[in-house]
């Protein structure tokens, strides 16, 4: 069986040169706009091992590595050089995804002790599940492309290609990064396990283009200026990525704009075929830079082994904003409770020439406000046991005492059912729609 080694193909594809033969013939190039009709295989396609984030440091085995299918497996062993910037893509994807979701009900919270680093989070069609598999595979493209770029590896290098003539006031210098090398070997790699006609498999690999779509459409020219006293006599310019955390913005824009799918069945010549359509015809159907999802995502509130919630409980949350991040939204309406914590830090700085600071330590007090850990079952009636119901008649009839904890009217899950006082209705029934999902 005739098979095209992945840097020729990489090279070819890079040089513009003619289509391979009947026996090799040509990959599917990038094309613009949607593809729903996408093959793949496992729900679980980012299920890495707790061994991927520690791989640029260890010296890498592919046969131990969990989880590999085995078109992996066989790039791993053939490109092994390349699999350390690999595993710290996947690292920087997942340490991304933290960052971005620190405010959240869904912090992107990871197992240290399961072969799927997210848990049951994954398992689902949901936004969540399109950002990490979004983050992960951008990261693979960025980290691959920025260890060409510094000489790491043999096999790829600086990007000769795509220079194009040199514009007013400055020439071409420096390392342009390859990033079509870096997207190709993310596509090769995290695609790898999407070789199934189901609607999961269409999700996570039109997912992972729109990952690495955002690093080709983010590339920009960055310069440097040559002469004395920074005169800029001279300016080179190359190529380049952006930060990355530019990137992880872009795609949070786009987990909160995602476009909800149907999955609809085809039947054709190799059986039954899954393909997505947008839910909503009246809206603007996504585009290959967005992310899709169609399933929704739990509320994550409280703990479930089942959908890989792990609550809100004992979350920090601000109780000065508004958004997610406040106390009302990520406590989901329980409440929070507040410390004092004194915190070291250095302060009155002075600078001295030459060339040294010195600092003073003060000690300052914060006030921390953490989620309270009620459950729902004291505010959605259905859910409470019989003496619960009862307990709760009794506490109907007299009004709890203000938690002495907390000053004022903070405690808002003692509410006096029968005359909520100190809530108005819309607040009242705001924070049930919170909590139970009226």
């Amino acid at each position: 069986m005739c098979q095209r080694p992945f840097i020729s193909e990489w090279r070819r594809l890079r040089d513009h040169s003619r289509p391979g033969s009947s026996c090799c013939p040509e990959p599917e190039a990038r094309t613009r706009g949607p593809k729903w009709r996408l093959r793949g295989t496992e729900v679980r396609s980012l299920a890495l091992g707790q061994q991927y984030t520690s791989l640029g440091s260890q010296p890498l085995l592919c046969g131990s590595i969990p989880g590999l299918v085995p078109k992996q497996l066989r790039f791993c062993r053939n490109y092994i050089e390349i699999m350390p910037s690999v595993a710290e893509g996947v690292k920087l994807g997942i340490q991304e995804c933290q960052h971005q979701f620190r405010g959240r009900r869904w912090n992107c919270t990871t197992i240290d002790d399961s072969l799927a680093i997210f848990g049951p989070v994954l398992d689902k069609a949901t936004r969540e599940s399109a950002f990490v598999h979004a983050i992960a595979s951008a990261g693979v493209a960025f980290a691959v492309t920025r260890s060409c770029a510094e000489g790491t590896s043999t096999i790829c290098g600086c990007d000769s290609h795509h220079k194009g003539p040199p514009g007013e006031g400055w020439k071409w210098g420096g390392c342009s990064e390859d990033a079509d090398f870096g997207v190709l070997v993310s596509r090769e790699f995290a695609d790898a396990r999407e070789n199934r006609p189901d609607a999961r498999s269409a999700m996570n690999k039109h997912n992972n283009e729109a990952g690495r779509t955002t690093i080709l459409d983010h590339m920009h020219l960055k310069c440097k200026c040559h002469g004395l006293s920074g005169s800029c006599e001279v300016k080179t310019c190359w190529w380049a990525q952006p930060d990355f955390r530019a990137i992880g913005d872009f795609l949070k824009d786009k987990y909160d704009s995602a476009s909800e799918m149907v999955v609809e069945k085809h039947r054709e010549s190799r059986g039954w075929v899954e393909t997505l359509r947008a839910k909503y015809a009246l809206f603007k159907p996504p585009t290959e830079r967005d992310l899709v999802y169609y399933e929704n995502s739990p509320n994550f509130c409280e703990p479930n082994p089942e959908t890989g919630s792990f609550g809100t409980r004992d979350r920090t949350c601000n109780v000065t904003s508004h958004g997610i991040d406040g106390c009302d939204l990520l406590c989901c309406g329980r409440g929070h409770n507040t410390r004092t914590e004194k915190r070291k830090e250095k302060c009155h700085c002075i600078f001295h020439w030459c060339c040294y600071v010195s600092c003073q330590e003060c000690v300052r007090i914060y006030d921390v406000h953490t989620c309270k850990a009620l459950g729902t079952g004291e505010v959605c009636g259905w859910a409470d046991s019989p003496k619960s119901s009862g307990k709760r008649d009794q506490e109907r009839a007299q009004p709890s005492a203000p938690d002495s904890t907390e000053p004022g009217l903070s405690h808002t899950w003692h509410i006096p059912w029968t005359r909520p006082a100190f809530l108005s209705h819309l607040q009242f029934l705001t924070r049930l729609w919170m909590v139970c999902g009226f």
